[in-house]
């Protein structure tokens, strides 16, 4: 791996009322590979990573939209606009494929990236979130009928504390439990209602249904949020490329908790599977 220090430029793509804020940064020439946050956060979360692919691969990070900088939300939050995003900035950036890794909410969209468009995806890495496209449990069908109610209620529900409420359970470092509460505090309450309620809609199992690329299945041992475990144990059954690994001494934000962990995790799978 190169020790070579890359310049990051920074990019601005305007669709659908919002302004998405993208960087880039490593040799242009080598395989582009997609790094996409949580719900909530912004780009920062994977600055552990950046240093560590950009001698080997085209790094990309983001804000989704109605989070960091890429404001204000825009005409659409779902799922699908997420994906019709991504796909805007890989058109704008000339890459027809690219290795998508994707924590929480970002783990999500990428699943949802190999699930509608999978020759646009080199491989795929998933970690700290659920697999959107195994059967759904009947208590998760009950949680998702449900969820209109509780989410009209979080109107209602203190909001600041709530915010340092969940980035207390994101973290085991707290350091980085710092980091991830001023990544929330820049996110409306509005905002957060909406991303939680395309969060909670985003769940279709696919009965036949596999992952036909490579791909990495990871999520922290300590993690609270949730059910990464089934995610794992499910896409390992299900997907005959699937690897699953738990990074030790981490929680939800698994790679910045653990990032020397993670980091080796990561690099030995993308080596494994060079593209």
């Amino acid at each position: 791996m190169s020790t070579q220090r890359w310049p990051t430029t920074a990019h601005v793509l305007e669709r659908a009322g919002c302004r998405l804020h993208y960087w880039l940064t490593g040799p242009d020439e080598r395989p582009l590979i997609v790094l996409t946050h949580g719900l909530t956060l912004d780009h920062r979360m994977f600055d552990p990573q950046v240093p560590a692919l950009a001698g080997d691969y085209r790094v990309l990070t983001w804000d989704l939209r109605g989070q960091g900088r890429s404001q204000p939300i825009g005409t659409a939050f779902t799922i699908g606009a997420l994906l019709d995003d991504l796909l805007a900035i890989l058109d704008q950036v000339g890459r027809q494929r690219a290795i998508i890794v994707g924590y929480s909410l970002g783990g999500i969209v990428a699943q949802e990236l190999a699930f509608r468009f999978p020759r646009r995806v080199l491989a795929l890495v998933a970690f700290g979130c659920s697999c959107i496209t195994l059967p759904i449990p009947w208590h998760m069908v009950l949680a998702m009928r449900l969820a209109p109610l509780p989410l009209r209620l979080m109107r209602f529900v203190p909001y600041w504390p709530m915010l340092r409420l969940s980035a207390a359970q994101m973290a085991e470092r707290p350091e980085v439990r710092v980091q991830v509460a001023d990544m929330l505090s820049r996110v409306s309450q509005d905002t957060f209602l909406k991303l939680v309620t395309a969060l909670a809609r985003c769940m279709h199992g696919e009965p036949g249904y596999g992952i036909e690329l490579p791909l990495l299945i990871a999520y922290g041992e300590c993690d609270r949020y949730g059910d990464p475990k089934r995610a794992a144990k499910g896409c390992a059954r299900r997907d005959r490329q699937a690897r699953v690994a738990v990074i030790p001494n981490a929680g939800h934000n698994a790679n910045q908790d653990n990032p020397e962990a993670f980091n080796a995790l990561l690099l030995d799978f993308l080596h494994t599977h060079p593209v």
